[in-house]
């Protein structure tokens, strides 16, 4: 008969492999560019799919580094500055030396892509209004918190040789997890 320690960690590691499958489903929903085209035709505006994510996150994050950008959606430096051109040609954003080092260049949102994000967020709310309108508020409430709290736990730097955190099951709670695939 296995011990209740190893039974548990045999549990948490099933719910670790859970919330990753579900975490790597939904990084892949946002990343299918039909996704960001649907986006863009809802909220009515013209914009190149491929700005659409760079555009968000300047106002978002804004002022911030063309460096931090490239890093945030994955794509080399040049490829981020020429899109930033794009963009700013567009007049949707502006690029201007850095608040705190001159040489570093920093997107910020102006007016114009301010009203263009402010189109996206309210046809994003929509669709996610409609993808829980099932829920109950209180369980929206949580997954916002939740998300919020592991979304911000995950940009602490990683820690080498940190001993394997404890996580206790709450008696009681159920600990099935649909089966991930971890692969991806």
């Amino acid at each position: 008969m296995a011990s209740t320690g190893n039974m548990q960690n045999t549990q948490i590691s099933a719910l670790m492999r859970g919330l990753h499958g579900a975490v790597l489903d939904i990084v892949a929903v946002m990343n299918r560019p039909q996704r960001d085209e649907q986006m863009v035709r809802a909220a009515g505006i013209r914009l190149d799919r491929a700005l659409f994510p760079l555009l968000v996150l300047v106002e978002r994050l804004g002022p911030v580094a063309l460096g931090e950008l490239a890093d945030r959606v994955g794509r080399d430096h040049t490829t981020i500055s020429r899109q930033a051109a794009k963009l700013e040609s567009l007049g949707l954003i502006l690029r201007q030396p850095g608040r705190r080092d001159r040489r570093v260049r920093e997107a910020v949102i102006t007016p114009a892509g301010k009203e263009m994000t402010d189109r996206i967020d309210a046809t994003r709310e929509r669709i996610m209004r409609r993808t829980l309108a099932d829920w109950p508020p209180d369980e929206v409430e949580t997954l916002v918190r939740l998300v919020r709290r592991y979304a911000d736990a995950m940009m602490e730097p990683p820690v080498e040789g940190v001993p394997e955190g404890e996580i206790r099951l709450s008696p009681g709670k159920s600990t099935r997890s649909a089966p991930a695939d971890d692969s991806r």
